[in-house]
Order: structure tokens, then sequence, then C-alpha cells
């Protein structure tokens, strides 16, 4: 799934100076969440998420990648946890 998520989104976020970092399916408490990590040389801000993910959840959406229902969630990699 990762490698996939990875494959549609590459060069996408460009604009943003963003790349994928990682992406995770996980189910947690019945619910499905899909969890894409963000990278960037910069600080990623708030406003730089969500502009991620207005990018992000179209493209996801027309791949159809998952059947069930799922969360998307967005996040920046903190700078500290390499």
């Amino acid at each position: 799934m990762e490698d996939k998520v990875k494959d549609l989104l590459k060069g996408k976020l460009n604009n943003l100076n963003l790349e994928v970092d990682s992406v995770l399916l996980e189910k947690e408490n019945n619910n499905l969440f899909l969890r894409i990590c963000l990278d960037s040389k910069e600080i990623i801000t708030l406003d730089k998420i969500v502009l991620a993910t207005n990018i992000i959840n179209p493209i996801l959406d027309k791949a159809d990648l998952i059947e069930e229902k799922y969360v998307l969630e967005v996040y920046g990699k903190s700078k500290g946890s390499d």
C-alpha cells in the first residue's frame, strides 16, 4: 500500500516543497486510518498540511485503492525524529 500511495503522489507536492515520508494503513477502534507523513527541508506549517491534504485527497479518491471507508490523516514529520 505504501508504495502505491507514494507512486500516486510522487511529484504532486513539489510546489509545497513536501514529499511523502511514510504511509500507514492502520485499524484503530473499528476505524481504518490512512496516515500519510510528510517531510520537508523547511518547517511544515498547518497551512501546508491543509494544502497538501487538499491535493492528496482527490488523488486517492480517484485511485480508489481502499475499498473500506477510512479516515485520511496527513501530518508533518517532526524534525527531531530522525
